[in-house]
C-alpha cells in the first residue's frame, strides 16, 4: 500500500471538506473535527436515552400527579 498516495488523498478531502450548521462555517479539519464530534455527541445522546427508557412510564406517571395536584380547581367530595 502506497501511504503516500494515501495522506495525500487524506489532505484533498479535508482541505475541500466545508460545513455549515446556521452562522457556523467551517472549512477543511475544523471542519472535519467538527463533524465527528457531532457523530459522538450524537451517539451519547442517544446511549443515555436508550438507557433511561425503562424510567420513561414512572418519570410520566409522577409528572401527570404533579400536573393534578397544581391544579387551580379543587375536586371536593359530593355529600
Amino acid at each position: 500500500m502506497d501511504f503516500n498516495k494515501l495522506f495525500k488523498g487524506l489532505a484533498r478531502v479535508t482541505k475541500t471538506f466545508t460545513l455549515e450548521i446556521g452562522p457556523i462555517k467551517a472549512t477543511g479539519v475544523p471542519a472535519v473535527l467538527t463533524a465527528a464530534g457531532g457523530l459522538v455527541l450524537a451517539a451519547g445522546v442517544t446511549r443515555m436515552l436508550a438507557a433511561q427508557s425503562e424510567r420513561l412510564p414512572e418519570t410520566l406517571r409522577e409528572a401527570r400527579a404533579l400536573a393534578q395536584t397544581l391544579r387551580p380547581e379543587q375536586h371536593r367530595l359530593k355529600s
